[in-house]
This record gives C-alpha cells, sequence and structure tokens, in this order.
C-alpha cells in the first residue's frame, strides 16, 4: 500500500501519518501540503515523504497520484469565521481543490477517504446528527464541505472510484496549533488556561459539541484506509458525546487541578449551537473501535501543550 495524504503535514494529517507508518500493510507514506496550515516538524519523527505544494496545482497532483494505492484527503482551507470573512478563498481550496484530487484520482482509481465536517448540517434541531438529514449549512466552509462530499460520491456514482467520505466533528489533540484568531475551542482553551487567562467563550457556553480525541480519528482512518472501507454516503467519525463549552472547562479545570475562569464575548455568526454525531453507521463499519474518553484525551493534550510551550512557539 502506498499511501498520498494531502494536507499530511497540518494537524491531523500528521497524526495519521504516524499511525499509518506504524501499520505493517503500509509501504510507503506521501504527504502533499502548502504548509498554509501545516509545519514539517509535525512530521519530524514520522517515516514519511514530504512533498511542498498545493491541491491547487493539477500538475503536481497527476505527478504523485498514480503512484498511490490510497489517497486520503485531508487539505482544506478550515474555519467556520474565517470563511465568513474569505468565502472565495475556501471555495476555491475546499471545493475546487476537492475536485482537482479527485480528478487526478479517475485514471487510476486508488481507494479515497475525504474529510468532511459536522458543520454540514448546520443547526438542524435533531439532537443527534445522522447522515440521512439534510445538509443545511450556515457557513461558506460548511458549503463548501458539502461540496466535497458531493463531489466524492458523484466520481464513485460516476467513474466507479471506491470513496469514503468522513464528517469530522470537533477534533483535538497534540499538534493543534492554537494562538491566532481562528484557532479550534480545545487549543484555544488550553492555550489561556495555561497561561493564566479566562479561557474565551462566544455566546453563553451552553452550545454542546461532540469532541474526538484526535488518535481516535486517526485509528478509523488508518483502518478504512487497509481495509478498502468504502461508504455510498458520508459517514460521522464522532462517538455520539454531547460536551457544552461550560462543561468542556469544567473538564479542563480538573485536568490541570486548577480552577479556570471563562470570559463571555459575543456570538460568531455562523457557529452552531448543537453538534452532536449519531454513530451508528461508524460502528458498524469499525465495529471494534474504543474512542479516547474526554478527560484522558484533554490530559494527553495539555501535556503536549505543556511540553510544547517549553520547547517554544510554534508554526499555527
Amino acid at each position: 500500500m502506498n499511501i498520498l495524504v494531502t494536507g499530511g503535514a497540518g494537524f491531523i494529517g500528521a497524526n495519521l501519518c504516524r499511525a499509518l507508518t506504524l501499520r505493517p500493510e503500509v509501504e510507503s507514506v506521501t504527504v502533499l501540503d502548502d504548509l498554509s496550515g501545516g509545519d514539517p516538524a509535525n512530521l519530524a519523527d514520522v517515516g514519511a515523504d514530504l512533498v511542498t505544494g498545493s491541491i491547487l496545482d493539477r500538475d503536481l497532483l497527476a505527478e504523485l497520484v498514480p503512484a498511490a494505492t490510497h489517497v486520503v484527503h485531508l487539505a482544506a482551507r478550515p474555519s467556520v469565521p474565517r470563511s465568513v470573512k474569505d468565502p472565495l478563498a475556501s471555495h476555491a481550496v475546499n471545493a475546487t481543490g476537492t475536485l482537482h484530487v479527485l480528478e487526478a484520482c479517475r485514471a487510476t482509481r486508488p481507494h479515497v477517504i475525504l474529510a468532511s465536517s459536522s458543520s454540514v448540517y448546520g443547526d438542524c434541531p435533531e439532537p443527534s446528527k445522522h447522515e440521512d438529514l439534510p445538509t443545511r449549512p450556515l457557513s461558506p466552509y460548511g458549503a463548501s464541505k458539502v461540496a466535497t462530499e458531493a463531489y466524492a460520491l458523484a466520481y464513485a456514482s460516476s467513474y466507479g472510484l471506491p470513496v469514503l467520505p468522513f464528517r469530522f466533528f470537533n477534533v483535538y489533540g497534540p499538534l493543534q496549533p492554537a494562538g491566532h484568531a481562528y484557532a479550534a475551542v480545545v487549543p484555544a482553551f488550553l492555550s489561556a488556561a495555561l497561561a493564566g487567562r479566562p479561557v474565551p467563550i462566544h455566546g453563553d457556553g451552553r452550545q454542546a459539541r461532540d469532541f474526538t480525541y484526535v488518535g481516535s480519528v486517526a485509528e478509523v482512518v488508518a483502518d478504512a484506509a487497509v481495509r478498502g472501507v468504502t461508504s455510498a454516503t458520508p459517514v460521522n467519525l464522532a462517538f455520539g458525546t454531547r460536551v457544552s463549552l461550560l462543561d468542556l472547562r469544567d473538564a479542563l479545570s480538573a485536568v490541570l487541578g486548577q480552577p479556570v475562569e471563562a470570559e463571555f464575548l459575543p456570538p460568531r455568526a455562523g457557529d452552531i449551537r448543537e453538534s452532536q454525531a449519531s454513530a451508528g453507521l461508524l460502528r458498524e463499519l469499525f465495529p471494534g473501535v474504543r474512542p479516547v474518553p474526554l478527560d484522558e484525551g484533554l490530559r494527553l493534550t495539555a501535556t503536549w501543550f505543556e511540553k510544547s510551550a517549553a520547547t517554544g512557539p510554534r508554526h499555527c
């Protein structure tokens, strides 16, 4: 198995590459990353070959894809607020970039795993988001991820491309950057708490998320690649937990062994109130997976943050 990982120098990608290189079935891992959000240091101790470049470079994709038996497409322009500020840039990378990847795969038909997002559901009133619900994104980012999975399924139907689109829900863990305006909630909370500052909460803090430890995500995606798992529908990659931002602050306080204060800020445009996965299809396809509990995941992430702070700033 020769696996190409787009966006493999990023937070989820580098954790995945580490998991893939530990699999005896995997002969090689090649990373394509433009380093706009990734860092070569994330791959320093991983046996993966890094090619610096963009998924918008069709000639480069034409060079790399034919050698791959599997493609894991993670490259994206993340962040709901960033997409609200610049929707055209989000569309260019997330929608058009995905189309370029799929088109490069059309001739040789490798197994393709793609990253979509829980943001495709929008503020659907169903408490547990299952894959049969309509997609009603509230942000340009969510809309671009609807395009990502729709194009993947269209290529499966039109060209026989074996695909597996995953919908990620609030992934967190080691290597996730903090210290910038578009930081995800867990690194933003940890960065503030470890510095003795109040954690920033946009809104009343009762909005709920399905936090998923990156090691669990990497385990599922690596297993999907090794077994060549496909699906005719997108698949939620989360385990049905419901944690409010206030609950997250309390859990972080318990992990750090110190009180964590909160600073309440105005709500952000495009933010979703409730995001909890139905994990039925995931468990059907991956019956052996055991998610890392939130307290353990936060502890592992806090340990990494403390070590990272001690060794200096990282690329964000």
